[in-house]
């Protein structure tokens, strides 16, 4: 088979690198989260209409004590919601006060309580991750809820994958569509990403693969990898969009080099052909080589390598080396976590 009609003919199994729900379906993996030194991502500014708000101008600026003060005396002033959850921040993260969880949650449910969706979104994150008390995910997704519902679109993108996932609520698609539209018009990138899938399967809304190509294509402008190879794909195969392999090449490319293995074998592909760029046989054998170390299999270009010259070949190994010892120590790295947390304790 011709490595044009390989190409064309390929099923790009992009999803296939992330989870799978109980019907065996890819779920995007959550990207969202919130680690413990940004539990609640940073407190929204103040919108133009609005005075500026000088403890938030504090904090952004790292005078961690002067925030806490201006924005205490707000609390109590005013019984501003913003002021306490920024309160909040500052003692989930240790900035200007020392690290309390408990008071940052104490913080947080008085916002809360007074409608605000970010210390909604950061009590969500303190339950998910056993911080000021055990850690509950049904508790948790209560208060995704509570902020989704307020239009917070993280929130509303960790809500869509809970209802993929189908353990905490029953299985809907339908429902994760609705919530990944809050988050993909709000500009995240995951949703957008996540919403496409849909869209392209046609799993919770009708099949339309215009729209996830549009939504591929914003995700791919905010450097998101499977974005770049979803919306590289439909411009290579002019799938509800001009055909323009040129920039498909590139986008294959960029993603290549962020360690994306199925853009290293498409990228591939592009190189040992031709196709929409000046074709490069060292570099394709390169990226194949690499992409086949990170568990791709191309059996067109197995053959490709094969019937390279011995010194091409032999350079392409060269140039492979740094990348395939890398993901040679990722898998060994991986292969020790699994073992170690399977030993009992």
């Amino acid at each position: 088979m011709p490595l044009a009609a390989a190409f064309l003919s390929m099923g790009h199994p992009v999803l296939a690198q992330t989870p799978s729900d109980t019907k065996g379906h890819p779920i995007p993996a959550p990207v969202a989260g919130t680690t413990k030194s940004s539990p609640a991502a940073t407190p929204s500014p103040p919108s133009s209409a609005e005075k500026p708000d000088l403890a938030f101008g504090a904090f952004q600026r790292g005078y961690y004590i002067t925030a806490f003060g201006l924005a205490t005396q707000r609390a109590a002033e005013k019984d501003d919601p913003k002021s306490m959850t920024l309160i909040g921040e500052l003692y989930a993260n240790g900035l200007g006060v020392p690290e309390d969880d408990k008071k940052a949650a104490e913080w947080y449910k008085l916002a809360a309580a007074r409608g605000d969706a970010n210390a909604m979104f950061a009590l969500a994150m303190l339950r998910m991750e056993g911080r000021a008390g055990p850690r509950d995910r049904v508790e948790s997704a209560k208060w995704l809820a509570a902020a989704a519902k307020l239009g917070h679109p993280i929130a509303a993108y960790d809500l869509a994958l809970l209802y993929m996932e189908g353990e905490l609520f029953p299985q809907d698609f339908g429902r994760a569509a609705q919530l990944l539209g809050v988050a993909a018009q709000a500009g995240n990138p995951q949703a957008q990403y996540a919403l496409g899938t849909l869209y392209k399967q046609g799993r919770g809304v009708a099949k339309n693969l215009r729209e996830a190509v549009r939504l591929f294509a914003l995700a791919s402008v905010a450097d998101q990898t499977d974005a770049e190879v979803e919306y590289a794909i439909a411009l290579f195969n002019g799938e509800d969009i001009a055909r323009n392999q040129p920039l498909a090449a590139s986008l294959f490319r960029k993603a290549a080099l962020k360690g994306n293995p199925i853009a290293q074998d498409r990228l591939a592909l592009i190189l040992a052909n031709g196709l929409g760029v000046k074709a490069d046989p060292l570099e394709a054998a390169k990226w194949h080589l690499i992409s086949k170390a990170a568990g791709e299999t191309d059996l067109v270009l197995d053959d490709f390598v094969n019937k390279l010259d011995a010194k091409t070949r032999a350079a392409a190994e060269q140039a492979a080396k740094p990348w395939i010892a890398v993901i040679d120590r990722s898998i060994a790295e991986k292969t020790r976590a699994i073992s170690s947390s399977a030993q009992p304790k």
